[in-house]
Formats: structure tokens, C-alpha cells, sequence
């Protein structure tokens, strides 16, 4: 059996963390105090990927909760789910100030603190039988999520280099008008390094996309951090479905990301998500955390209501569905919608480049003659387009749902996506940080860090990363990108190397 460490770090990968929680043991059918209901001892899912039994029979999770500031945790330790987690394995600063969105000071108390953060990881990898690799839920722009998990990134690749590393990393909105965070593009450009580097395999939640597809496709119209929260723990637990519901193929990490990553930098993954519904429970949870919260990454949620919906005419204002609102689905109707933009959660538009890999995760009671003729349809429609110098990397798994949790479609599907549209966030991401760079606006708090104190090269550098990360992405759309870099030297900080590494000795 092999086991995966969850990594919750900062206040955006706390809530989503927490999240996810709730929602595989509901699937798995353990209450919020890690006791198993009568009914799921029997069962056949893997509950020791993401938990283990303790000597009383409850199922702890597998995760550390990392900030540098206690609301969050405190939250968390104060909900019905606080006895779900072992307390040895929270860490919260003692200072409790934070990082101040400060990549700089996030890194640095990250550091102060290697050992008991090194201690904690060692315990619970020690704590597994076969531990396969981690996951880190975070946020790019802030400072605690960005510096303290870029150091957690640097130790795991240091300290467990045969070990995937996966993240789910939410990105910010980049409109001038929507951001109260003015240094998120330094913050960003020095964690996208990090990602390149150390990461094997990196989940883009794009805020901007999360929101569009809340009014859009739930027809919330101002939706709340905990709206957004339930679509990132949606993606999070139907990725790993495969994992806790095993079937023939995809059913551990590894064998998940080799599919998706055909070559070691470009491992940025794009997820969508169909049919997309909210019961009126989590309606109603949503709107009593009015007024609204910062949503996860960085900006106010007062901010994104102007871009959600400003009219104050009634007649203008999507009709809310019905709380129990069913369509018909079909294997054909979920892998379509899947590759319509729309659907997707990246603020990209997947129209242009080309797909370089491609998995649907098909939840539900589905026979394998359904998947054989939507391929083929979907195929004959040419509703994808494949890099020209390689095959056609479109592939299916089937999972099957958790017998614990009613759930009203007879059929739903995740997309897992490596895109060269990706591209377009990071050219966002550069534009943004050069706009104040070439000022050396708002640089002096960084200066303070010992890090920063001598030069500012490390953003220079950080930023010739995230440049040759996007001028690789653009490379594949072309039929001679097998060619591409060869003969150059590898000045993106050891690539090729680093960032491969773990994932080509666990493949």
C-alpha cells in the first residue's frame, strides 16, 4: 500500500486543506472525530493512503497544518472536525504575526524552523509503510503559503529526492482592480521557481477561473470563500479518486503524474470539472459567512464582487437554480463539456496552443463500450488538439464512486490537463512583476530579509525561470520542439535536472 503526506500550508492551503478533509471522510465514511461508521469497516476503498488507524480504531489523516498566524488553524481546532487531526502535527509560529505577504519573511521563519518542521515530516514518513510522495495545498501570491512552502518544496527535494512531489497551487487575479496585495507578483515569480525546481507535478487553481465558474455555472452571485473552497475540495477528491478507489490503471501517484508530464519542466496541470453542483446546505453555509472573506491566494472578496456582478436590477440577475437542479449525463455529454472552456479552471484560453496530455477520471457506473465510442467521437469532432511531435496522449479512467455519499448524477468527470495555454499565466504573472520591478517598487521589506539584504538577484533569477518555463510551454506547440534548447546551456537554475529528478527514479 502506498501513502501520501498532506502538506496544508498558509491561510489559503489551510482552507482548502480543511475542505478536502471533509469531504474524503465523507466519502470514506469516517465521522469528523475519525471514527469509522459501522457500515465503511467492511468496505473495499483505501482508506491508508491519505489516514492511518490509531490503537483506538480512529483514522487519523496523514497531514501537517503549517502557518505562521493562528486564525485559520484555530478555526480548524475549533470545528466539528478537531479531533480528526494529530495535534503533534500542527505548527503554528509562536509569534503568531505571520509573514506580512512577505515571500522573503515567510522562507526565513520557515527556515528558523527547519528542525521541528523537519522533525515533523520525518515522524510522520517513518509513521508509513510505503510512502509514495507528498502533497502541498498553497497559495502563490501571499507570504506564508508562497515562502514558508517554497522552503518546505527545497527541504522535501532534498530530504526525499525518490519521493513525488505534488501541489495544488492557487494563483491570483492579476486585474489591477481586483488585487489589495501589491507585491504578489514578487511573491509569485520567486514561488514559480520554487514550483519548476522542486515540484513533479503542479495542479493550477486559477482564482479568477474559480470565480467566473461560481456565477456562471453554480449562479452564485457574489460567491464566498467557502463557495470557492468546495470547488478546489471537488478537483482535490476526484484527483484522487483513482488512488482511494483503485481500478486497473492510475491507481497510485506515480502512475497518475507519468501520464501527464511527457517531459520534467512542463508539469503545470489544468483542471476542469462536470456536472458542477452545490446542495442548498452548502448554499446556505456560504452565505452565512457573508460579509464576504478573502478568498484563497489574496484578494478581498469585496473586490471580486464588482467583477462578479454589479447590477442591482433583479431582472438582470442569474435565476439561482434549484437546490437539487439534475441533468441527464452521459459518458459522451461529461468528456464533451470537459474540453469546453467554460468548464475549465484556468483563466486561459485553451482554444489556442495544444494539449500535450490529457486524462478524464470518469466517476460512476460506466460501461468501458460507452468510453471506447466517446473517444471516438471526440475524435471524429476533433474537439482536442495533440502536439505534433509526439502521440496523442488522451487517456481514461474509470473510478468508481464512494458508496457512502449520495450523489445525484448517475455519471461525473474531472479533466487532468497538460496545455500549453498555461503559458498565458505565466506571461501575466512576468508582465505583472516587470510593471513594479523596473521601479524597485516596494522592494525595501524584502531588503530587511537576510536573503535580499546583499542583492535582489535572487528575483532576476527567479524570474529567467519562470521566462524559460514559458518559452518551453510555447516551444511545444511547434513540430521541432524535440530540438528545442539542445546545444544551449541550462541557464534556468538545473532544470532539466532538478526538476526532474524525483519523478524519473520513482517512474
Amino acid at each position: 500500500m502506498k501513502e501520501i503526506i498532506t502538506l496544508c500550508v498558509g491561510q489559503c492551503g489551510n482552507q482548502i486543506g480543511s475542505e478536502f478533509w471533509k469531504q474524503i471522510t465523507a466519502e470514506h465514511g469516517i465521522r469528523p472525530n475519525g471514527v469509522p461508521e459501522d457500515f465503511a469497516l467492511e468496505g473495499d476503498d483505501r482508506k491508508d493512503v491519505f489516514f492511518y488507524e490509531a490503537d483506538d480504531a480512529r483514522f487519523v489523516p496523514r497531514a501537517l497544518l503549517l502557518d505562521l498566524e493562528p486564525r485559520v488553524v484555530n478555526n480548524i481546532q475549533n470545528s466539528q472536525h478537531r479531533d480528526l487531526f494529530n495535534p503533534e502535527n500542527i505548527f503554528v509560529s509562536k509569534e503568531g504575526g505571520g509573514a506580512g505577504n512577505n515571500w522573503a519573511s515567510g522562507h526565513r521563519q520557515a527556515e528558523e524552523n527547519a528542525e521541528l518542521l523537519a522533525d515533523m515530516l520525518d515522524r510522520e514518513a517513518d509513521n508509513s509503510d510505503s510512502l509514495e510522495g507528498f502533497v502541498l495545498t498553497h497559495s502563490i501570491a501571499g507570504g506564508t503559503g508562497s515562502g514558508m512552502g517554497s522552503y518546505i518544496l527545497e527541504h522535501l527535494n532534498d530530504h526525499f529526492p525518490k519521493k513525488l512531489v505534488s501541489t495544488y497551487s492557487v494563483f491570483p487575479n492579476w486585474e489591477e482592480d481586483q488585487s489589495d496585495v501589491v507585491v504578489q507578483p514578487y511573491n509569485s515569480i520567486l514561488t514559480l521557481k520554487r514550483l519548476a525546481v522542486n515540484a513533479d507535478c503542479v495542479v493550477v487553481l486559477d482564482n479568477t477561473a474559480l470565480n467566473r465558474i461560481a456565477v456562471d455555472r453554480l449562479r452564485i452571485p457574489n460567491p464566498s470563500v467557502h463557495h470557492v473552497n468546495s470547488l478546489v475540495s471537488t478537483v482535490m477528491a476526484a484527483s484522487t479518486t483513482t488512488l482511494r478507489y483503485p481500478g486497473y490503471t492510475n491507481n497510485d501517484l506515480v502512475g497518475l503524474v507519468a501520464s501527464l508530464v511527457p517531459t520534467p519542466r512542463c508539469h503545470f496541470l489544468m483542471t476542469g470539472y462536470t456536472p458542477l453542483t452545490i446542495s442548498a446546505d452548502e448554499l446556505a453555509r456560504g452565505d452565512a459567512s457573508k460579509p464576504p472573506q478573502q478568498l484563497p491566494g489574496s484578494e478581498p472578496a469585496g473586490k471580486d464582487e464588482r467583477m462578479v456582478h454589479t447590477s442591482t436590477d433583479p431582472r438582470e440577475r442569474p435565476p439561482p437554480p434549484p437546490a437539487g437542479a439534475v441533468r441527464k449525463t452521459s459518458v459522451l455529454d461529461v468528456m464533451r463539456r470537459l474540453t469546453q472552456a467554460k468548464n475549465i479552471m484556468v483563466s486561459a484560453n485553451t482554444r489556442k496552443g495544444c494539449y500535450l496530455s490529457l486524462l478524464n477520471i470518469i466517476q460512476g457506473d460506466v460501461d468501458p463500450t460507452q468510453v471506447h465510442k466517446a473517444l471516438q467521437r471526440v475524435r471524429e469532432r476533433r474537439l482536442v488538439s495533440f502536439i505534433p511531435w509526439g502521440p496523442a496522449t488522451f487517456n481514461v479512467a474509470l473510478s468508481r464512486k464512494s458508496p457512502y455519499v449520495e450523489t445525484k448524477h448517475k455519471v461525473s468527470g474531472l479533466l487532468l490537463a497538460n496545455h500549453t495555454c498555461v503559458s498565458q499565466l505565466f506571461a501575466k504573472t512576468l508582465t505583472a512583476y516587470d510593471r513594479i520591478r523596473k521601479r524597485n517598487a516596494f522592494v525595501e521589506n524584502y531588503r530587511r530579509e537576510p536573503m535580499f539584504a546583499d542583492s535582489l538577484d535572487e528575483f532576476d533569477d527567479s524570474r529567467d525561470v519562470v521566462q524559460s518555463l514559458r518559452d518551453e510551454y510555447i516551444a511545444a506547440e511547434s513540430p521541432d520542439y524535440v530540438e528545442w534548447g539542445v546545444g544551449e546551456e541550462d541557464d534556468a537554475g538545473g532544470l532539466l535536472d532538478d526538476g526532474g529528478g524525483a519523478f524519473a527514479s520513482d517512474a
